[in-house]
């Protein structure tokens, strides 16, 4: 007999929702569905688990899953293909896990006004490869591209690596069909009219659920945009002798106006020390090479070619060497698959041990980058040398504006974790430097993430702060939309919202 972790009504009511096949109780499929990328105290991976793990394939078995949780004041989170870089979907409290794979459906492709309607189990890769003998695609292209689902794009209000040519995933979805708390199945979108850009018909509710982490329902389908396949692509990465000369030429090369500019990317010092562990085996730099910008772009032939000759002039003017095509074509077109990340930790002596990969993903200004990148890793220089379990893998910093890339940038400090060495001890030193991370991003007028989510231990701490006033119109907007609190309960600090 299956050892479960719910009522033998509860698990009866979900079979007859879903069918056996589509009610997991099982160890293995409740213990592999509780973690994600994100930072994770594997030595206490048994406080996150699932009590069951249910798969829908409708709106109308998602809703009933979801009316049954008010009835049974179970909590239900959503969970798409878990590759997030924030704990979204890590339950904190059991309950139901959602997980939406099944609900994997191109449900139409309409070329004539440009959209594609799907369902959230459906991955970028998979829709695009569909989308190709049209000749046009889903522009969303995180580095997760391979693997990442729609409905974790949207639950996280993802980042995208072209945004800056054709937007973020919130820009990129016209309307939404979202099964909210009570079990209420709703249209959300500009207007009434599911493939509308443009309204002023009531209010804008769609951004919403955009960065909700299923703290506000389960999305179940959603209209998207299509644009036409690029004829021309194009990269380019230069080299630096210093940092605060790739910063001026990263500012330059944002500010050239060009409308096929996909994006621009510095990488400092740590971070090329890091990328030589895996390149160098393959493509070996010069030594004097200590900060990397990098420029894509995307569009009409016309319109490419010549916005790439000045890309090159000024990428040279502002003190940048051209690193050649083998490097720039290769780089950019790898930027999916960029390195085998756990095969590269080193402690202080030098070392291999295996590390996962963490990261914090502030939205800051251009102006602050400087500032912000020294004070960064001298509190990571203090935590490596204090608990031997970390390693500085390096900042980017990423434009992150859509259409406009000249004003702010994802901010990105890479950290490995000696996992297997993990202790109360060494997880709350991780969250403490997080938190010290998190505090140099507020001093200078930044948001704590720019893609991933500040709901991680550590960064959530902080949301309050951030917000201010924000923050309890949050809490307002959870309790009226789910009075039991059973859409991921205690995502975001949320559970506050239930205490007066």
């Amino acid at each position: 007999m299956t050892e479960r972790a719910i009522s033998d009504a509860v698990y009866d009511e979900l079979v007859g929702i879903l069918g056996p096949d589509g009610v997991l109780t099982g160890k293995s499929a409740r213990w592999n569905r509780t973690r994600v990328p994100a930072p994770f105290p594997v030595h206490r991976w048994h406080e996150h688990v699932p009590d069951v793990v249910v798969l829908p394939r409708t709106t109308e078995q998602v809703a009933e899953i979801v009316r049954l949780a008010n009835r049974r004041k179970l909590p239900v989170v959503p969970r798409a293909a878990g590759t997030g870089l924030t704990d979204g979907a890590t339950p904190l409290n059991g309950g139901i896990l959602l997980d939406v794979k099944r609900m994997n459906e191109i449900r139409e492709i309409d070329l004539l006004d440009r959209t594609v309607t799907v369902q959230p189990g459906l991955n970028m890769l998979k829709l695009n490869e569909v989308l190709q003998p049209h000749g046009v695609m889903f522009p969303d292209d995180p580095a997760s591209y391979p693997c990442s689902m729609i409905g974790g794009r949207i639950g996280t209000s993802g980042w995208s690596l072209i945004g800056a040519r054709y937007g973020h995933t919130r820009d990129l979805v016209c309307s939404l069909e979202v099964v909210l708390p009570t079990g209420e199945v709703v249209r959300i979108g500009e207007g009434g009219g599911r493939k509308v850009r443009k309204a002023s018909t009531g209010f804008t509710l769609k951004p919403l659920f955009f960065g909700h982490e299923g703290t506000l329902g389960v999305v179940t389908e959603a209209t998207l945009e299509l644009v036409p396949r690029p004829q021309a692509e194009f990269a380019a990465f230069f080299g630096y002798r210093d940092y605060d000369t790739a910063w001026r030429s990263t500012g330059a090369l944002a500010r050239s106006g060009f409308a096929t500019l996909a994006g621009v990317v510095l990488f400092d010092e740590w971070k090329l020390a890091y990328l030589r562990r895996d390149d160098e085996a393959y493509i070996e730099q010069p030594d004097w090479l200590k900060s990397v910008v990098a420029v894509a772009m995307y569009g009409n032939e016309a319109e490419v070619v010549p916005a790439a000759r000045e890309i090159m002039r000024i990428g040279r003017e502002s003190g940048g060497t051209y690193l050649g095509d083998e490097v720039s074509q290769g780089d950019w077109a790898a930027r999916h698959d960029r390195y085998a990340i756990p095969l590269h930790g080193r402690l202080r002596s030098g070392e291999v041990v295996p590390m996962s990969w963490h990261c914090e993903d502030a939205a800051l200004n251009y102006s602050v980058l400087p500032q912000v990148h020294e004070e960064w890793h001298a509190i990571a220089d203090r935590y490596i040398e204090r608990y031997g379990i970390f390693d500085d893998w390096g900042i980017f910093a990423y434009t992150n504006g859509a259409y406009k890339p000249w004003g702010d940038y994802l901010v990105e400090i890479d950290i490995g974790i000696w996992e297997q060495r993990l202790d109360d001890e060494g997880w709350a030193a991780w969250l403490n430097c997080k938190r010290e991370i998190t505090e140099v991003t507020l001093k200078y007028g930044g948001s704590i993430s720019a893609c991933h989510g500040a709901s991680r231990a550590g960064d959530v701490d902080y949301v309050p702060q951030e917000l201010g006033g924000a923050f309890d119109v949050m809490k307002k907007i959870k309790r009226t939309l789910d009075p039991n609190n059973v859409m991921n309960p205690g995502k975001y600090l949320l559970d506050q919202a239930y205490e007066d």
